[in-house]
Parts: C-alpha cells; structure tokens; sequence
C-alpha cells in the first residue's frame, strides 16, 4: 500500500474500524464503568516517542485511547532513542516504552523510575557475519552497538555471559551511532550487530548476514518481556488515577496491535511514525503483542536484572532493582478489569 493512500486513514475510521472489529469485546471497559473511577488528577500526559523503533507501535497508537481515559491534551514528546530514559527520569516525560537491560542499569544508578507493566516480548536480533554462528563465536570477534552502556551493548553482553564468555575482555566494541551502526555491520567492519526493529526486517530482507538469535523466538530470551512501559516515580506518586488509566490505555492497544495489525500499520504511517506501511505492518505482525496478560513482568526483571549482573554490569541483585524500579499495582488491577 502506498505512503499516500495510507495517510488518509483517518483516527475515526481507525476507531470505527475497530468497532467493527468487536471493539467493545476486547478493548476493555464500558464508559460507565469507566467514568465511575476518580478522574484523572492531570489531564495532560507526556508520553515518549523515539522513532524509528517500530515496535512501540503500542504507545503510539494509543492516543484516542488516551483521551478517552481523560487525558484532552495528550503530547508525543520525541527524543533520541540515547536520551528517553533521561528525559523521563528527569520528569520531562510521563511515561514511555523502555527495553529492559538499559533499564535495570539506570535503576542502579538511582533514576527516580519505575517499570509499570510488560508490553511485548522479543524484538532484539543478534545478526552475525559468516564467521558467527553462535553467540560463543562472538570470542574474539568485533560486535558493533550504537551506544556502549545502551540497550544494545547491555543485551548483547548479557548474552555473550550467559554462554560463559567475558563481555569485557572476549569481545572488541564498537560504537557507532543510530543508523551507522548497522551500516557499519553491512560494510563487514564488525562481525556482529545486535537490531531492533525495523533493523532485523531491513537486514533480512536484503539478505545481509544471518540470525544469531532471535529473542522473539530462541529461548530462554523469549520467555521474558523485553520492553516495558516505565513512567517517572514522583508521576505515579502524585497521579495514581493517571497512571492507571493511561496504563490501560496502552494495554488496550497492545491488543489492537495483535487483532488489527494492518489498521496498527496504517495509523502508524499517519501519525508520522515511519513512511513506509509494509515495513510497519511486518513489524506489527512479527512482534507478540496482546500477551501481557501471560507473562510475568517481575520475573523479566528478574531475568534481565541477573543477566546483567552476570554480565558484571551492575552490582545489585535482582531483588534489589525489583524493590527500587516497579510498581505492579495497576498492572494487577488491570489484569482482573482487562480480561481477554
């Protein structure tokens, strides 16, 4: 489908198109019942944007959603994908979709933040040259990131300690910045590049290099959540009846994007996200949505938390990270109103 005619795809025929998808069945709450809950204590919310990452398609297509919780000015704040986390612990951002690994190292760190639900599983593909088939081939090899100390580098380190290597003295690291990182990986400088989408689509469909491993797919990667909704601290403090709803809000869309990928694709392209609808619609396909409700957002935490312990990333322990970066209660009230 081309650019143009997926920009006439108006939010009221994404809407409408829903209802006759069985809206009312899947999407969650009645208004009423809706309307029965305190208000929310602000009705602007700041949610974070940090394109290209099309497997966020959850939070962006949330927005009527949004306002249908009470939020009248809803405000996509983009960022580069090197500053969200800062920008949302700083409390410039409510709330947005964060990978995990990154996450748990910031919560060390002290980053006034918490993680509220789990949202997708997978997304993350380590890619290799001829020379890496396996993660323990990645020995003495070149593996290209885009930030050392980012999502990328912490997983793939993770990764690389899981299997028994030293991600520290095994490996030689690369930084290149946002696209120049893959860029440098087709060049054949690196051996390795660890993507998120639309990198993995891009890669696979030109044929360039091979998977390694898939955390949609390959275990123990894919038993865990890898991206999860995380908001500031001293935000949910002061907005509990917020929080909750624009929880819902978002996890009402992860269940748009499973039923309806191809209207997900769609608003995608409108709202500016991407410009190219047949890569949004093999995202949205590809990617787990609509398991929140199976999945254990603690025990992600915890896998990742003790990965990058491993790793000799941080030093405190998975309880530890729990105790200072989460906050269920939402989650746990929305999973007995959102039943599928």
């Amino acid at each position: 489908m081309g650019t143009q005619h997926a920009r006439r795809f108006s939010r009221r025929r994404f809407l409408g198109g829903l209802t006759v998808a069985g809206m009312g069945g899947f999407l969650g709450l009645t208004p009423r019942r809706v309307a029965a809950e305190p208000p929310p204590e602000t009705t602007r919310l700041r949610v974070l944007q940090a394109p290209p990452a099309l497997c966020e398609a959850p939070v962006q297509v949330a927005e009527e959603l949004l306002r249908g919780e009470g939020f009248s000015d809803v405000q996509y704040v983009r960022v580069p994908a090197t500053a969200n986390l800062q920008k949302i612990a700083a409390g410039e951002i409510d709330l947005g979709l964060q990978a995990i690994p990154y996450a748990v190292r910031r919560i060390e760190a002290g980053d006034p933040v918490v993680f509220l639900a789990g949202v997708h599983v997978g997304c993350f593909e380590l890619f290799g040259h001829e020379r890496v088939r396996t993660i323990r081939d990645l020995k003495g090899k070149v593996v290209v990131v885009s930030t050392l100390g980012g999502n990328t580098h912490t997983l793939t380190a993770s990764m690389a300690a899981y299997v028994g290597l030293d991600p520290q003295q095994d490996i030689t690291w690369v930084a290149q910045s946002g696209r120049k990182a893959m860029q440098f990986f087709i060049d054949g400088k690196a051996d390795a590049f660890m993507g998120f989408p639309p990198e993995p689509q891009v890669l696979r469909a030109r044929k360039i290099g091979h998977v390694v491993v898939s955390t949609t797919t390959d275990r123990p990667w894919s038993q865990y959540f890898c991206c999860m909704i995380m908001a500031n601290r001293e935000c949910v403090r002061q907005h509990p009846a917020a929080t909750k709803r624009a929880l819902r809000a978002i996890l009402k869309a992860t269940d748009v994007c499973a039923r309806e990928p191809e209207t997900t694709a769609r608003l995608m392209v409108e709202r500016g996200y991407t410009a190219s609808y047949d890569l949004a619609l093999t995202v949205v396909k590809e990617m787990p949505y609509g398991q929140w409700r199976e999945y254990d957002a603690e025990d992600a935490v915890r896998f990742f938390a003790l990965r990058t312990r491993e790793a000799g990333l941080i030093k405190a322990t998975p309880q530890q990270i729990i105790a200072r970066g989460t906050d269920w209660r939402f989650l746990n009230a929305l999973k007995k109103e959102l039943k599928g």
